[in-house]
């Protein structure tokens, strides 16, 4: 029986998806909507197929945007995580700074880093990195700064050094956390060059895009916005893998959780 529900969980997002197409083609046809306004699923698997090569060559920009990034991002937020934990002065100084960031829109600086920077690829990385980077300092350094303080004091008790601490108490418990953070990052990277492709581009699916919807080609607007969502959770998937085979501890404890 428990097995039973088990896959039943599994699957209804897939039913509940399937359902949710099968409306939405049987609600176009019904009221026979223009193309230019929505065209339904087989439409846009159609588009897809048609477009399949000019659609690739657009997927690998914008996926090489969005990966250095992403990676740019995840070293970036990792130094100054460790920064912030180990200097005290800095981490008052710095935090509210981050936290400031948050509040200016990405689209209103996309463009200054086109005028700074120009066409290439560079402001796009920049983009990425600055939306992917807060979710995961922040995730990191709220790990760091919840281990158990005895656990730390035991350690230095016994001689062991910050870095040393560090590395075999902190480390290890914040791992969890900061994955959660590279999740959310993750979902945001593909949508984050995107955004600079939209203020500026020669290539990319946001270049893609703008000129469909100049075009009133919706249906290969949606076309690229399916690719956008199938790159941005199959990132997410690789860093559960990550996740799972770099924190076994963590898997454990889930496991005894649930059962």
């Amino acid at each position: 029986m428990k097995r039973s529900v088990n896959t039943v969980n599994k699957l209804a997002p897939y039913i509940s998806a399937f359902l949710l197409l099968v409306i939405w083609e049987g609600a176009v046809k019904l009221y026979h909507v223009p193309q230019y306004i929505l065209p339904g699923p087989v439409q846009i698997i159609s588009t897809l197929a048609e477009n399949s090569g000019l659609l690739m060559m657009h997927t690998v920009t914008t996926l090489e945007e969005a990966l250095l990034g992403f990676v740019l991002a995840i070293g970036i937020a990792f130094i100054t995580a460790f920064l912030l934990d180990n200097i005290e002065w800095l981490n008052k100084a710095v935090y509210p700074v981050l936290i400031l960031s948050q509040t200016i829109p990405i689209i209103t600086l996309a463009p200054l880093f086109l005028i700074w920077f120009g066409w290439g690829l560079l402001p796009k990385i920049i983009v990425v990195i600055l939306v992917c980077f807060f979710p995961m300092a922040i995730s990191l350094l709220n790990g760091l700064n919840a281990v158990d303080t005895d656990l730390i004091s035991l350690f230095r008790s016994m001689g062991a050094s910050r870095l040393a601490i560090f590395n075999m108490v902190k480390l290890p418990s914040a791992l969890p956390g900061f994955f959660s953070g590279m999740r959310i990052s993750a979902s945001y990277s593909i949508m984050a060059a995107v955004i600079g492709e939209w203020l500026g581009a020669q290539q990319g699916l946001g270049y893609f895009m703008t000129i469909s919807q100049k075009s009133f080609r919706v249906d290969q607007v949606l076309a690229a916005v399916v690719i956008i969502s199938v790159l941005s959770l199959l990132i997410v998937k690789v860093i559960e893998l990550t996740e799972y085979l770099l924190t076994p501890w963590n898997q454990l404890k889930e496991d005894w959780i649930n059962n």
